[in-house]
């Protein structure tokens, strides 16, 4: 069988004959590429392994650039351990029942738990985790915990038990 011939072949759809082009906006390119009227970066790093009495644990630290006025610092870096995101989520979900939290990676066994490749999946979903409830209007207005656990260095969880 041969190809068609031109003259045979379907005609494109006239749909697009009657698009018109978008205009480019109007804003100069300042305006265009310049800082975001307001925003929030949030980053948990890999973990560091720490030693303390009771034997080793992994801390993560967690930086946030951001301009948004409820916010103390327009840049912080604080480190936290796993059990700090465990409570932190407890808090929350007392402090803010309308509002559903995103899961929070789950506990492993011991012997496990310090493994490069649990610690990076944990990393990953730490950080998913707090960019989303960072993120979340009614948390970053509402919640006495959030923005402290994530700027204040010096963050004591006995200061915000409900």
């Amino acid at each position: 069988m041969n190809p068609p011939t031109r003259k045979e072949m379907p005609r494109p759809s006239r749909a697009f004959d009657t698009t018109t082009r978008l205009r480019p906006n109007d804003q100069s390119l300042d305006d265009q590429y310049g800082e975001p009227e307001n925003y929030l970066e949030i980053s948990v790093g890999m973990p560091v392994i720490c030693q303390d009495k009771n034997g080793q644990y992994a801390e993560y630290e967690i930086e946030c650039f951001t301009n948004i006025p409820l916010f103390k610092l327009e840049h912080s870096l604080v480190k936290r351990r796993y059990s700090d995101f465990v409570w932190l989520r407890k808090q929350l979900t007392k402090e803010s029942e309308r509002v559903t939290l995103p899961p929070l990676p789950p506990k492993v066994f011991f012997y496990q738990s310090l493994a490069k490749d649990v610690l990076k999946l944990r990393q990953e979903k730490l950080q998913i985790f707090l960019q989303i409830i960072a993120g979340h209007p009614l948390l970053q207005t509402g919640s006495k915990v959030l923005i402290p656990f994530i700027q204040d260095p010096n963050f004591n969880q006995d200061a915000y038990e409900m």
